[in-house]
């Protein structure tokens, strides 16, 4: 196959991949999407504390989707299933480290990035941003500037681990927005906490605002970012 017909061929399977996530994922309003390490091990209380705050999404009424790999994902996806709404994993093929976990009602197995991080952002309504490297990282900062450029609709980004994220916003406050790179607005465009109830708490109180404003229907029908 030629060039161009290997071009037009990955236009094809980059369609299909969207398709299926929208197929899958229609049904899963409202959503809350859990970013996290891919490395942490089970035992570590990071990862305990991701089982339960994926417990308490699902008790809330929230289904809740991830990476559907090992580590902060597996956590989220673990608890999720304790709960009565669905849990979600959205696997990239990587040639090491995540294999999906067994600990999802719909798998989505995606070959592109950028595919799959639309996904994470179409159909939630909020944001957990836990411990983790450079695909945590990536996450989280594309949905801040979706909602930073008004993209999306304004939706709570929660960052869970002060201790963690801490020097993160320093560093934000100390170099990007002293040099102007972002304003000192854009730091409220996320939450940074220690409570597990309280990242459940910004999650139902922002979905009880669309609801008494009318604009739950407008989110749930939002265009692709």
């Amino acid at each position: 196959m030629d060039r161009r017909g290997k071009d037009t061929w990955t236009v094809f399977k980059i369609m299909g991949e969207f398709v299926e996530g929208f197929e899958t994922l229609r049904d899963c309003w409202p959503s809350v999407s859990v970013f996290g390490g891919a490395r942490v091990r089970r035992g570590n209380p990071i990862y305990r504390d991701a089982v339960e705050i994926g417990e308490s999404l699902s008790n809330a009424g929230f289904t809740v989707i991830t990476g559907g790999g090992p580590g902060i994902m597996e956590a989220a996806n673990v608890g999720a299933r304790r709960g009565p709404h669905d849990s979600v994993g959205l696997n990239i093929r990587l040639p090491f480290e995540q294999e999906a976990n067994a600990h999802t009602d719909k798998l989505v197995n995606f070959n592109y990035f950028f595919a799959r991080k639309v996904m994470f952002v179409k159909y939630a309504c909020g944001i957990v941003g836990m411990p983790g490297g450079f695909g945590t990282m990536d996450e989280i900062f594309e949905a801040l500037t979706l909602v930073q450029t008004r993209k999306i609709h304004r939706m709570p980004v929660v960052l869970y681990g002060t201790e963690y994220w801490s020097g993160l916003i320093d560093w934000m406050s100390e170099r990007m927005v002293a040099e102007k790179m972002i304003a000192k607005r854009d730091l409220k465009l996320f939450r940074v906490t220690d409570d597990r109830d309280e990242v459940v708490d910004i999650m139902v109180r922002h979905l009880q605002r669309l609801k008494r404003s009318g604009d739950l229907n407008q989110e749930m029908d939002r265009e692709t970012p």
